[in-house]
């Protein structure tokens, strides 16, 4: 990464957290209405990240065109630094979301996913990859590597987000998964992304596993039941804040945004049970305000903070 070789080969003094992953333009369906949103993932966690306050870059794969003019708008708006060799494709990516009466939604994708190989010349505190960046190649196989290079240097968190629409055999993407979770610290994912790779385990039973792969904090969201927080020595359940529904979308985005402001922000306490408290029930009240309004939009720190200060009054 050359853009950063005047920077300490561990530190940057702009970026706490460096994301990996794809950007895109979201195509909203609800009844007749079509709107279009900048999303994608990792773009909507870098953007949520950004919101609350943490220097983040993106580094990620668009084109120079009006969407990706627009998505790099969306982005900047927030903070967000964009990383050179981010704008590399022909034709910036889109995925379609149909939105169904009880919000949640189904997506369609118009994706080509490619990065050029990194050389790590700093590494963040904070390293987040996920979605379709690490599955769909080529540009997997560069995201693997520097998670390869990078665990090592920096707390790696990692969001699945399956897509099984955009996947191979189930064999092979649980493979892609279980090889990149070893290079990880936490991983997030949902209930859904759960029974699809582990069909007929429960959720504790998927947590055990993972956390046996080698990272150190599974977290599983079950939507309005909540999320499930588990080490190799305990877990810990999470209520969801109750609130209306517009729609779902990046609701797990928001909450993993939420989640690594956590981890930044935790101190020396590793995992104990009051510090995965506290993160699930910040990363829950993110995602709550999330799902009030459409599309991808998470909540600023004001707004973070606003909530999580009316749940301890009440």
């Amino acid at each position: 990464m050359d853009y950063l070789r005047t920077a300490s080969p561990q530190t940057h003094p702009a970026l706490d957290v460096m994301v990996v992953g794809e950007a895109l333009m979201d195509v909203v369906t609800a009844g007749n209405r079509k709107v279009e949103h900048p999303g994608g993932s990792p773009a909507n966690v870098a953007y949520g990240l950004a919101r609350l306050g943490v220097g983040t870059g993106l580094l990620t794969a668009i084109a120079p065109d009006d969407r990706g003019r627009r998505i790099e708008e969306h982005l900047r708006s927030a903070g967000v630094i964009l990383l050179p060799g981010s704008r590399s494709l022909t034709r910036t990516a889109s995925a379609t979301a149909t939105v169904a009466p009880d919000g949640s939604a189904h997506y369609d994708f118009d994706i080509s996913w490619d990065l050029a190989h990194q050389t790590p010349a700093f590494f963040p505190k904070i390293l987040h990859t996920g979605s379709i960046a690490t599955f769909l190649h080529p540009g997997a196989s560069v995201v693997k590597s520097l998670l390869e290079q990078a665990h090592r240097h920096c707390v790696i968190t990692y969001d699945p987000n399956i897509r099984p629409a955009l996947l191979g055999s189930h064999v092979e993407a649980k493979a892609i998964f279980e090889e990149l979770v070893t290079f990880t610290d936490v991983v997030k994912l949902s209930d859904e992304d759960a029974q699809w790779l582990y069909p007929g385990r429960s959720m504790d039973e998927a947590a055990a596993y993972i956390l046996g792969l080698g990272t150190s904090l599974a977290v599983i969201t079950k939507g309005a039941e909540g999320a499930h927080f588990a080490t190799p020595g305990f877990s810990v359940s999470i209520p969801a804040a109750k609130t209306r529904v517009t729609d779902t979308i990046g609701a797990g985005d928001s909450f993993m945004s939420a989640l690594i402001l956590g981890l930044l922000n935790r101190g020396t306490e590793g995992f104990a049970p009051a510090v995965l408290d506290q993160l699930g029930h910040a990363a829950a009240a993110a995602a709550a305000i999330t799902v009030q309004r459409p599309g991808a939009n998470p909540p600023t720190l004001e707004e973070l903070n606003a909530v999580l200060e009316s749940q301890r009054v009440g």
